[in-house]
């Protein structure tokens, strides 16, 4: 391919957004973003919502920049965001109410109540999922505990990149991989588990059909199109979850390695062609996610940087305010193997001040607290390498066969002190890179839609032609890493978490 094809990503995460084009020439990418703008929760009374009529008027101009700065000839866009949440339309397609974000409190509690109707062996031998109180299906039963009219009167349900493309074309359809997200879905038939849905008493009609990551959905709508001057240009659904188009841009070159998609969640696990559906998997709470080309990544949900995230947010307000690389500076100089954290205990969620939830965390597990904010950080920190180890060792019970790399894509790549500690605790070399994997993968796959890539392996060659790598080599020394990691093994154990 002599001449460069231009695609659109739009890549929508918890904080941020952004429209980044994609210029291919067959071998190589390069990007360049044309577009960014925030992203984060509204809260109206007592509940967090979406703005989601923001983010799609923000889409609407990237566009329009995105063509300009293209030259009009701009060959896809695709729309990859969060996992879980999703809009109601009513009989009219318009929507009902803007969508809940995932961390509201209403459904807290809904878990025992969903067991008690359904039991938790029952629901993952059918979806295969890990049990998060915010998945799809427990935020409908939440709606449904709170007397919420809207099930009563919706007529489909669309997940959050679905209904951004359903007002860019008029088409209403729900893409593999973040459909496989809301635990609605039956991984094994790649069909909606309507008799689950049906045994919750929940609608099933809301449902739509099921693209595959990388097919079209459809041409612009002749408004939008008018109004950007983009007339004929087809929106692509890639893996529309961002770990899934992540994951498409892993630069791996066997199967002997696992990955972590880093952010405000670590999205860590393996890519298998079939799901994995077992009583270990269940009481390991991993999850059986869609992924691109057929495959299925087993992984586990790991609450991320979003500890980090959320302990800067209490600092600025008290009028410290730092950027993330002087927090990781003040945490490589802080002492190492302090307090310990279960990363994925339930009081991180959403706590109001995430400082006090692991000041509090610490003195429920008999820890003194981290003093400052160096020790706070690389608390969390060394925490999150620690899990890893955890996932790691779970992954490879599962596979049978040792995991011997570990690759890091995303922003938190950027955190060297992380990856290092990452390589050090699970005693594997990391390879950090790309930190647009995101946006990567939503390109890849739309190239593929085109015809230009053929599988998998051709889309991580173009990713390991394009895109520069660090390789971090665990310490030598190991004793230190062990006693903390049989400290973090009787935590977990002590606290209740065994299934965090």
């Amino acid at each position: 391919m002599a001449e460069e094809v231009k695609f659109l990503a739009f890549d929508l995460g918890a904080e941020s957004g952004r429209g980044v084009i994609g210029f291919f020439d067959g071998t190589r990418l390069r990007l360049e973003e044309v577009h960014r703008f925030p992203n984060g929760p509204v809260r109206a009374g007592d509940t967090l919502y979406w703005d989601v009529l923001r983010l799609f008027s923000e889409i609407r101009q990237g566009l329009g920049q995105a063509v300009a700065r293209s030259g009009r000839d701009l060959a896809g866009v695709g729309i990859d965001t969060w996992g879980v949440d999703f809009g109601l339309l009513g009989r009219d397609d318009r929507l009902l109410g803007n969508p809940r974000h995932y961390r509201d409190h209403g459904n807290d509690g809904i878990l025992e109540e969903a067991f008690a109707v359904v039991p938790r062996e029952q629901i993952f031998e059918r979806t295969g999922i890990q049990f998060l109180q915010f998945n799809t299906l427990f935020q409908l039963l939440a709606l449904r505990r709170m007397g919420s009219p809207l099930l009563d009167v919706a007529q489909t349900l669309l997940f959050m990149p679905d209904l951004l493309n359903f007002w860019l074309t008029g088409v209403k359809v729900s893409e593999f991989s973040i459909a496989s997200t809301s635990q609605m879905l039956d991984p094994r038939q790649r069909r909606w588990a309507t008799d689950l849905l049906e045994a919750f008493g929940l609608p099933t009609h809301i449902l739509t059909e099921i693209l595959a990551p990388g097919s079209a959905i459809g041409p612009l709508r002749s408004d939008i199109a008018a109004e950007c001057g983009c007339h004929g240009l087809t929106v692509f659904a890639p893996a529309e979850h961002d770990t899934g188009s992540a994951v498409v841009a892993v630069p791996a070159t066997d199967a002997d390695s696992a990955y972590i998609s880093s952010g405000t969640w670590s999205l860590m696990g393996i890519e298998l062609p079939e799901p994995r559906i077992s009583e270990a998997t269940r009481n390991a709470n991993f999850t059986n996610e869609g992924g691109a080309c057929g495959t299925i990544r087993l992984l586990k949900n790991i609450m991320g940087l979003w500890l980090v995230q959320s302990c800067r947010r209490v600092w600025a307000r008290q009028g410290q305010e730092y950027d993330y690389s002087e927090l990781t500076e003040q945490a490589a100089a802080a002492p190492s193997f302090g307090p310990v954290l279960e990363p994925d205990d339930v009081s991180f969620l959403a706590p109001d001040d995430m400082t006090a939830a692991i000041d509090a965390f610490c003195r429920r597990t008999g820890q003194t607290p981290p003093q400052g904010i160096g020790a706070t950080v690389r608390c969390c920190l060394e925490s999150l390498a620690l899990k890893y180890r955890w996932v790691l060792e779970q992954l490879e019970a599962f596979r049978g066969q040792q995991i011997t790399t570990i690759h890091i894509v995303g922003g938190g790549t950027q955190n060297r002190l992380l990856c290092q500690l990452t390589a050090d605790a699970t005693g594997r070399p990391v390879v950090a890179g790309p930190v647009e994997a995101t946006a990567i993968g939503n390109i890849l796959m739309q190239a593929m839609g085109r015809g230009h890539i053929r599988s998998l392996d051709e889309a991580r060659q173009v990713v390991r032609n394009s895109c520069p790598l660090q390789t971090y080599e665990p310490a030598a020394h190991r004793d230190a890493w062990d006693a903390a990691y049989a400290r973090y093994l009787e935590l977990r154990a002590a606290t209740g978490n065994a299934q965090t």
